[in-house]
């Protein structure tokens, strides 16, 4: 079930990723034709491998055989993902259609359709499994059951991005400049992003329980039970909830929810039946562990890390994969363009560092984080035979091996093995929660020291030399690419000019009025070079009104125009000086505090000299 969540996330980065394609086809109004064809193409493979298997049913064991349905549903999850791509990024109907005044006011409306489109491809797989889980898993839930549990319990994965993008959505539209100002701010966007996250760890769980709609669990026997072990682990709780997922007929609970105002214990009916008193009781102080022990909120913390250093490493690491040329070189081979390839470097690098980190680092403190609240129970009962013997329950009804691996979860048997061992020397118990809390204090101090170098390069100190780094290697790109663009060369000679490689400036913006004798932008740089450089055995003053002149010919602009007073100064033309000044503050756009601060200049300067 975990994994429908992380085939969710990766849809939806999937998706933010392909706003950058422009598709590959030109497919035009057809592409919605490829689309559904490229969906009738999934159901085929999806009806084929599941009969195929039904089929040979009769060579496994009832073990190997749900084994076999639950792989090839995850592989067809996976193809799922393929598909879902092509259609994104080689079909692009996202391109053409959903382009309206709508969609650009509010995105998030054509994000839902395209998350839909996924949705689509995951029901279909389940649909296809259905047939022979029913055969030989039957458990007493109908197919519509079935898919709407499916689609339920997956659907909480999105509810964080769907509320802060709608959110974001209003915000864009709502009339007050100083909101949006603030909001285009560093701080602004990690404001915004850090109240969500709290008010979606207050109030998720009352929309959560709704989705998987969710009941109080009647007055009985049970109840009273868990809530005699609530009320003796000192557990407060707003309410404990039947949970009818997949018909009720897992053997499951869990809790949800920080603050215990909005706290729920969640019990499917099949728990209720399949445990005695004292599995319910161990079950229940296994879940309170989860709560003692904080863990819902280092998940949280954990996710906000995620979250964090995406943030601060989004846009370099967008402009490193733009600059990344031995990659592009490789797709040229294969007729593929940078236009189409640009986005799916974007798109691999975000799935698989998604990947990476819940496999690895979020499953890593899943894992012992379950087995901190396995441990939980030795701090009520004099031992764990209740809680072992409830795994071997959900082991014997699930039909699973009990070292079957979970990337999520030690096996059945890991757990049970610790458990007896935590028995016989119960030290153990003492020195998981203290490794439980070193890897925690390790993961804060690698997080804090990543998201820190993310943050120099993307928003501090190291800013201005990453961007110059980036530009350099984006001006040579642009050369090859279009190597008869003078204005190219101009840039060539800005780069130069601002690593203070002022030979090499002059020579640039020359060599493009080799080619280009006209080109106003070379003119006025090699000008304003000529009249200002800091090293002054680089300044020329005629050759500053020769080049300025020549500029000025083709037309009068206000930074032309400062160029120019700036020669006529330099030539000591303080009166002229001053009237151009004059001109180029009267014409200018933008930037008028810095042409009065010239005109200024030039006006103190001629009072002195009279």
């Amino acid at each position: 079930m975990f994994s429908n969540f992380l085939y969710l996330l990766m849809a939806l980065i999937i998706y933010a990723a392909s706003e950058l394609s422009q598709g590959d086809l030109n497919s035009g109004g057809l592409s919605v034709l490829y689309s559904m064809a490229a969906g009738i193409v999934f159901f085929g493979i999806c009806q084929m491998v599941f009969r195929r298997l039904e089929k040979n049913s009769a060579r496994y064991s009832i073990e190997k055989l749900d084994s076999l349905v639950n792989y090839y549903i995850s592989r067809l999850s996976v193809l799922a993902l393929v598909f879902y791509s092509v259609i994104l990024y080689v079909f692009s109907p996202q391109q053409i259609f959903f382009k309206g005044m709508f969609f650009e006011m509010f995105p998030t409306a054509r994000a839902i359709i395209f998350i839909g489109v996924f949705f689509c491809f995951l029901v279909i797989n389940w649909s296809a499994a259905f047939r022979i889980q029913k055969r030989f898993f039957s458990q007493g839930f109908t197919k519509k059951e079935y898919l709407l549990s499916n689609i339920s319990f997956a659907l909480p994965a999105l509810l964080p991005w769907f509320v802060i993008s709608v959110i974001a959505d209003l915000l864009e539209i709502v009339p007050w400049p100083p909101l949006k100002r603030i909001m285009q701010t560093p701080a602004g966007e990690i404001g915004f992003i850090a109240v969500f996250f709290i008010a979606i760890t207050i109030f998720g769980p009352v929309l959560i329980k709704k989705l998987w709609r969710c009941r109080p669990l009647e007055q009985s026997f049970a109840r009273q039970r868990i809530e005699h072990v609530c009320a003796k682990a000192g557990l407060e709780y707003a309410d404990i909830l039947r949970w009818e997922i997949f018909g009720g007929s897992m053997i499951t609970a869990g809790v949800m929810g920080l603050v215990p105002r909005f706290r729920y214990i969640l019990v499917t009916p099949a728990l209720l039946n399949a445990l005695t008193d004292d599995e319910l009781d161990a079950v229940m102080l296994h879940e309170i562990g989860h709560v003692q022990k904080y863990h819902m909120a280092f998940y949280l913390l954990f996710f906000a890390g995620f979250i964090a250093c995406n943030f601060v490493f989004f846009e370099p690491v967008m402009q490193l994969l733009y600059i990344a040329r031995p990659v592009y070189r490789v797709f040229e081979f294969a007729g593929i363009g940078r236009d189409v390839v640009y986005p799916l470097l974007i798109m691999g690098v975000m799935v698989i560092s998604f990947i990476l980190y819940f496999r690895f680092v979020f499953g890593f403190f899943m894992r012992n984080f379950e087995r901190q609240a396995d441990l939980h129970v030795y701090q009520f009962l004099p031992d764990a035979s209740s809680l072992i013997s409830t795994f071997y329950k959900i082991a014997s009804f699930s039909r699973q091996s009990i070292d079957k691996p979970s990337w999520h979860h030690f096996s059945i048997g890991q757990r049970v093995r610790f458990l007896e061992k935590c028995q016989h020397i119960p030290d153990l118990i003492k020195r998981h929660h203290s490794r439980v809390n070193q890897m925690i204090a390790g993961y804060l101090v690698i997080i804090l020291g990543v998201f820190s170098f993310g943050y120099f390069i993307s928003f501090g100190g190291g800013k201005p030399a990453f961007e110059t780094f980036i530009a350099e290697k984006i001006l040579f790109l642009k050369m090859e690419i279009e190597p008869g663009n003078s204005d190219l060369y101009v840039l060539v000679g800005d780069y130069y000019y601002s690593k203070n490689e002022y030979s090499k400036a002059i020579d640039s913006y020359e060599n493009v009025l080799l080619v280009d004798p006209v080109n106003v932008h070379a003119l006025n740089n090699l000008a304003w070079l000529f009249a200002t450089c800091p090293d002054k055995t680089f300044r020329d003053s005629q050759k500053a009104l020769e080049y300025i002149q020549k500029a000025l010919v083709q037309k009068r602009e206000a930074f032309m125009l400062d160029t120019y007073a700036e020669a006529l100064f330099m030539n000591n033309d303080i009166e002229n000086a001053v009237r151009i000044a004059k001109e180029a503050l009267s014409v200018s756009t933008e930037k008028k505090e810095y042409y009065q601060s010239q005109l200024t200049r030039f006006e103190e300067k001629l009072f002195r000299r009279k």
